[in-house]
């Protein structure tokens, strides 16, 4: 038997989480493995979650290639999810782990209070680090693939309205995310950047992102400019 495959290019997935911010003290990176509906029509949602995972940059790779198991391990609603229906995303903001501890303490509070027993403790505390970030590093400008007429075009356009050392774009299969890094937004566009930019697409303060270098439904996402370590 086979195993899953979700790193794609190793070369790539290193540039990027070269490019990811340096965690500072209690954060972490959060980590989603689902199946897409769009890309598996099988499923009866968007979005299933398979795998979920937190981790530092130093042992990103390690932890994905954990993932690669084999073919027909992952399961939803009693059928097997195959290798065209993965999709490997992360929270490019670290999240931070003391604020997740605090609200995973008040949240298993309100859960016995309320008298639920059903619930898992493990995958509390994770929904509570996907949500816990402190600090917005970048913010996600999700552009779709209906707007993609001239990608081209519209990333001339986005840089002519900031400054464009803070842009980062990552090309996915159904669109590109525009990331704009907030610290290097030059003060003549402090004001500006968000009303412009938003035309183009979803904006989003804080949002999971397809990984470079690895399987996203057939596809690979990457880098579309040269720009990798963000520094």
């Amino acid at each position: 038997m086979s195993n899953y495959k979700l790193i794609v290019n190793q070369v790539v997935l290193e540039q990027f989480i070269d490019w990811l911010p340096e965690l500072e003290q209690n954060e972490q990176y959060y980590v989603s493995l689902f199946a897409r509906k769009k890309y598996f029509p099988l499923l009866k949602s968007d979005k299933s979650q398979l795998k979920r995972f937190t981790s530092k940059k130093e042992f990103l790779i390690s932890k994905i290639k954990q993932l690669e198991c084999l073919v027909g391990s992952y399961q939803q609603d009693g059928v097997e999810i195959p290798q065209e229906g993965l999709a490997l995303y992360i929270t490019v903001n670290p999240r931070n782990l003391r604020k997740a501890g605090l609200n995973l303490l008040a949240k298993l509070a309100q859960l016995t209070r309320d008298g639920i027993e059903n619930y898992n403790p493990h995958q509390e505390a994770l929904s509570q680090i996907q949500v816990s970030c402190t600090r917005k590093v970048y913010f996600d400008i999700d552009i779709d693939e209906d707007n993609l007429i001239n990608l081209n075009q519209i990333i001339s356009e986005i840089k002519g309205l900031i400054n464009e050392d803070c842009l980062t774009f990552i090309k996915t299969r159904g669109g590109v995310h525009c990331l704009v890094e907030t610290l290097k937004i030059k003060p003549e566009f402090k004001k500006s950047w968000y009303k412009n930019i938003v035309k183009f697409g979803d904006i989003y303060g804080d949002n999971l992102v397809p990984i470079p270098g690895t399987y996203q439904g057939g596809f690979s996402p990457q880098f579309l400019n040269t720009q990798k370590n963000g520094k």
